[in-house]
């Protein structure tokens, strides 16, 4: 009976044993990015670290606010000044670049114009900042000009 207990102690020492090694051969590697930004929402995967090399990925996925100060179509980006940096940011954008309104209607490229408030999605890609969806915060209908005539028209007694 002491017999089997012992084996028992041996056998559980060693299964942690190998556990341990285990456990402290895996290490993660988080990514800070700071950037102008409301919100920063990052997805870290677990690094494995053999005796031979060492793997580690981040994917980052940040929002932002601000306001549109530049956007010329054809270019590859769009400049938003946000409510943490006075100077204009620059950040580039996609055929895969989506533009919706308050609704999640669909808008297009050429309803963009500069002061209109929006909300952005976008990844740091190297040194590039690339959106992947803008959201207008007023509807389109907001921007257009309303023109207004006034007629006068004097008597003669």
């Amino acid at each position: 009976m002491k017999q089997n207990k012992l084996n028992t102690l041996l056998a559980a020492g060693a299964v942690s044993a190998i556990a341990l090694t285990s456990a402290f051969a895996q290490t993660s590697a988080t990514t800070t990015t700071t950037v102008p930004s409301t919100s920063t929402t990052t997805t870290t995967a677990p690094a494995v670290t053999s005796s031979s090399s060492t793997t580690t990925t981040s994917t980052s996925s940040l929002d932002g606010t601000g306001t549109i100060t530049t956007y010329t179509p054809g270019s590859d980006y769009i400049s938003f000044r946000t409510e943490a940096s006075s100077a204009p940011v620059k950040y580039y954008y996609t055929k895969n670049t989506t533009i919706v309104d308050p609704e999640g209607k669909t808008v297009e490229w050429s309803m963009l114009k500069p002061d209109m408030p929006v909300r952005y999605s976008y990844v740091k890609e190297g040194d590039r900042m690339v959106i992947s969806k803008i959201t207008l915060t007023k509807p389109v209908s907001t921007y257009e000009k309303e023109t207004t005539t006034t007629t006068t028209t004097t008597k003669r007694p």
